[in-house]
């Protein structure tokens, strides 16, 4: 084993530089994917056939996925900064 890196921090590679992500894409995609199964659960509760408490569920998520949309536009200056 090599402890060079650890006590000599000079003797390390460098660091690879970060990737960039378009995180707008994520979100969406995944808040998506809540309004979809909230429309799912929603139909599911109109028959009768489910509770509710999944249809909660997903209105959290779709909540959540929003408030992730709205960090993500007030920190994308930020972010993309650190990838250049």
């Amino acid at each position: 084993m090599r402890f060079a890196p650890i006590f000599k921090p000079e003797a390390r590679r460098p660091s690879p530089k970060p990737t960039q992500v378009d995180l707008r894409k994520v979100f969406v995609a995944g808040t998506s994917l809540w309004i979809l199964a909230l429309i799912v659960f929603i139909c599911l509760w109109l028959a009768d056939l489910q509770p509710l408490g999944p249809a909660l569920v997903c209105v959290a998520g779709v909540v959540i996925g929003v408030l992730l949309l709205i960090w993500e536009h007030i920190k994308r200056q930020e972010y993309r900064q650190l990838g250049e």
